[in-house]
């Protein structure tokens, strides 16, 4: 153990530095020694993850995932429960025969035709169980503790008779008596089991809690343990890291953390975690974790969170200006690792945060150059945006950017004051204040639409000595709450001459279409002075 009076200042970075993983200096002050280096990775989407509710996965989606899942790296894929239904063995059969590099595991009861699905298959892997729980052999399996024990053992050495790979669970292993976990653990092994699994079934123990039982399961285990963590309490992934530091050489994991009920260990997470903190290697690729995430994602219809953890979309994104600032001097300040780690893109996120800095640098990746003035003024109208609830995309900030650098200096002519009224079976009307050079002046109009009234008095103020000649309205975006961008042009009493176009970007068509046609009018006055 390191002595703590020998952490530098520098907490912030580790011995992963050159991983671009940050993380706190004071981990190291509680490795250990026994902690395994190297852990295989057991993945469990398409089978455990499947059981996600209302998820159901055709044989072209399984494949498509597993090839997935062996570009990641995984170690072994458990595939589903053959002895379910034919599709399930179609499923099996067909990922089997991809050749892949990762290993290709049925699941099975402790049952011989379970089992015999399995191998009747050509797989080469099984995972077989049963439950050793109380309340499970009570109320579900009705069976002594002695029954189950001689159900496992035999299950075992079938699947061995059949030359089959053997992980075996006890199925709710982390509700069942001590006692009792190492006996079977102690049986299975005399049947000849590859390795034994660790299931918290109804994810019901505590991180300091797995590292005791995967340390008193050692003292009689002999062969790796594994362990199979669900999420109800938010611990999967913790309890996954504890049953590591306790000594268990094998993780259990899904993409995205899917599963039954609140899920399983995530896999992305459990890897960077093992990867930051233990100094653990793994096979993954990490940089496969981002793809195939948002794969499974996909073909599961379900979304990922905004704020999960490793490959959200707010994982790498950054809106206050002095986090965008720091970040972009050094990933270190506000990222415990950088994006490119695991196959993603940071993002810098434009709203009432935003600084100076995020904005020059979102507008200097599209090649756009302001001036401070014309930097402030943008991100003043973001800021007023992000306050009425719009968030501002890349296409809308260049268009506003744009928008502020063709605006003219002069300005004879402002607007006050602009109210209009509008509804079912009410004739649009609109009423407008404008500042003339100093002079105060009020015009009301009505028109076939709120635009049209808002244009007409307008026009009202300033005498009819100007006609629109045309208007253009874009949506930037596409979205329902896109930003609009509005063009129009005018000519002096209408005889097509000194035309003068304006144009105006904003969330509110009204609004907006007035704007463009107060710079049209600013500068149409200004050159006919």
């Amino acid at each position: 153990m390191i002595d703590p009076n020998a952490i530098d200042s520098d907490c912030c970075r580790s011995s992963l530095d050159k991983k671009k993983v940050y993380t706190s200096k004071f981990n190291e002050l509680f490795l250990s020694n026994d902690v395994p280096k190297n852990i295989t990775v057991f993945d469990t989407t398409l089978r455990d993850g499947e059981q996600t509710p209302g998820v159901a996965l055709t044989c072209d989606d399984k494949i498509r995932i597993a090839k997935a899942l062996d570009e990641l790296g995984v170690n072994v894929i458990e595939v589903g429960f053959p002895a379910s239904s034919q599709g399930e063995k179609d499923a099996a059969k067909a990922i089997m025969n991809l050749g892949l590099n990762s290993k290709v595991c049925g699941l099975a009861r402790s049952v011989k035709s379970d089992i015999d699905a399995v191998a009747d298959c050509g797989l080469n892997y099984v995972h077989t169980f049963i439950a050793t729980s109380d309340s499970h052999l009570k109320y579900k399996l009705k069976m002594t503790q002695d029954e189950v024990l001689e159900r496992a053992v035999s299950a075992v050495e079938y699947a061995k008779s059949r030359g089959l790979e053997v992980e075996f669970s006890c199925e709710d292993a982390t509700r069942t008596s001590l006692e009792f976990l190492k006996k079977m653990h102690i049986a299975v092994q005399e049947a000849g089991v590859n390795r034994i699994n660790v299931p918290d079934t109804v994810g019901t123990i505590s991180p300091i809690a797995m590292e005791y039982l995967i340390r008193e399961l050692k003292t009689v285990t002999k062969v790796p343990i594994s362990v199979h963590c669900h999420d109800d309490f938010g611990m999967a992934v913790a309890n996954t890291l504890s049953a590591v530091r306790g000594g268990a050489e094998q993780i259990h994991a899904t993409i995205n953390g899917m599963g039954e009920r609140a899920g399983n260990a995530s896999l992305e997470e459990a890897v960077l975690a093992l990867m930051a903190f233990y100094n653990a290697e793994t096979t993954i690729n990490t940089k496969m974790i981002g793809p195939t995430c948002k794969l499974v994602s996909r073909l599961f219809g379900y979304p990922i969170p905004a704020n999960k953890a490793i490959v959200g979309k707010n994982a790498f994104a950054h809106e206050s200006g002095i986090h965008v600032h720091g970040v972009l001097n050094d990933p270190s300040t506000y990222e415990a690792f950088g994006p490119e780690l695991v196959g993603v893109e940071r993002n810098i996120v434009l709203g009432k945060h935003s600084g100076t800095h995020s904005i020059k640098e979102k507008l200097n990746e599209y090649g756009v150059v302001l001036d401070d003035e014309r930097i402030a003024q943008v991100v003043d109208k973001i800021k007023d945006l992000a306050d009425s609830g719009k968030e501002i995309d890349d296409a809308e900030l260049v268009a506003l950017a744009s928008h502020f650098a063709e605006q003219h200096e002069s300005k004879h002519i402002n607007l006050d004051e602009f109210a209009v009224f509008t509804g079912v079976k009410t004739t649009p009307t609109a009423v407008v204040t404008l500042d003339i050079n100093g002079e105060k002046r009020t015009g009301t109009s009505i028109g076939i639409g709120p635009v049209d009234a808002a244009i007409n008095a307008i026009k009202t103020v300033m005498g009819n000595v100007f006609r629109l000649e045309e208007y253009c309205l874009n949506a930037i975006t596409g979205g329902s709450d896109s930003l609009c961008e509005v063009m129009v042009k005018i000519s002096k009493d209408g005889k097509g001459k000194a035309v003068s176009v304006g144009k105006g970007v904003g969330s509110d068509i009204v609004q907006t279409s007035v704007d463009a046609t107060m710079e049209a009018l600013d500068r149409l006055y200004s050159r006919l002075e």
